[in-house]
């Protein structure tokens, strides 16, 4: 079984920003507030290829995410684990993010990865080892 629960699965998919933690070439932490979205047990983030984040990425190979519940008793979690840039396959991961960012009910048809590509766009995803410093989590999800 992965790291994450049903509830810390519901909480994911109720939260659509959270703050990516990576760390720089001089190992110093390097912080960004970004819309991301859950398959399976991986966190996806949709970015562009220059990036800091991007980069540190590349070269580290992980991340953490830490995600905050907005109302009362703000719950909050920090997802780390093995990191990847995909450049492969990503329309239907990156719609994912952008429905995530726009509240859609449905995801925008997915772009091609020619297209995306063409942007500069790639998918960071952060496949879920370890959870921590999780607070409140049951509580919030007992209410959804």
């Amino acid at each position: 079984m992965g790291a994450l629960t049903d509830n810390l699965r519901r909480f994911l998919d109720g939260q659509p920003v959270g703050v990516l933690a990576t760390r720089s070439a001089e190992g110093n932490p390097r912080q960004s507030l970004v819309y991301f979205a859950r398959e399976d047990d991986r966190l996806v983030v949709s970015t562009l290829a220059n990036r800091l984040k991007a980069q540190d990425v590349r070269r580290s190979g992980s991340a953490s995410l830490c995600v905050m519940g907005h109302e009362p008793p703000y719950p909050s979690a920090t997802f780390s684990g093995q990191a990847e840039i995909l450049t492969e396959d990503i329309g239907p991961l990156t719609a994912r993010v952008m429905q995530r960012m726009t509240r859609a009910p449905e995801p925008p048809e997915a772009m091609s990865d020619e297209a995306l590509r063409k942007v500069g766009r790639v998918i960071l995803a952060i496949t879920v080892e370890r959870v921590t410093a999780a607070s409140y989590i049951d509580a919030a999800t007992s209410r959804s």
